[in-house]
């Protein structure tokens, strides 16, 4: 179970911080990425940190204004928005895969998450 968090309404330019809450199962065996849904578009992948935090991963239209980290002593996974602009509004999910542990492949596409959250809402005005 993954729970997000952390969404809200900001003015261009804020920051936001989203969390990636996991119960149950062994979090800290995998890869954790996060997408995000604007209204009317696909799901599309932002960020990722692997299992073991060694490696991240970034859109290019967010590389430098977004940070991936994880805290697997607290089971959770965080998303830093910085210098937010309109076009990152959407719905934020967090996804976890189940085999990343022992694949060693880090993956970009949605259907290869095995677990997800709910998804948290970010608006960013102009």
């Amino acid at each position: 179970q993954l729970q997000a968090s952390g969404g809200g309404s900001v003015q261009a330019g804020d920051s936001l911080r989203l969390s990636c809450g996991a119960s149950g199962g062994t979090f800290s065996r995998y890869d954790i990425a996060w997408f995000r849904e604007a209204a009317g578009k696909e799901r599309v992948f932002v960020a990722g940190i692997t299992w073991n935090g060694i490696s991240t991963y970034y859109a290019r239209s967010v590389k430098g204004r977004f940070t991936v980290s994880r805290d697997n002593a607290k089971n959770t996974a965080y998303l830093q928005l910085n210098s937010l602009k309109p076009e990152d509004t959407a719905v934020y999910y967090c996804a976890a895969d189940r085999d990343s542990y022992y694949a060693s492949v880090f993956y970009y596409t949605s259907d290869q998450y095995d677990y997800w959250g709910q998804g948290t809402q970010v608006t960013v005005s102009s």
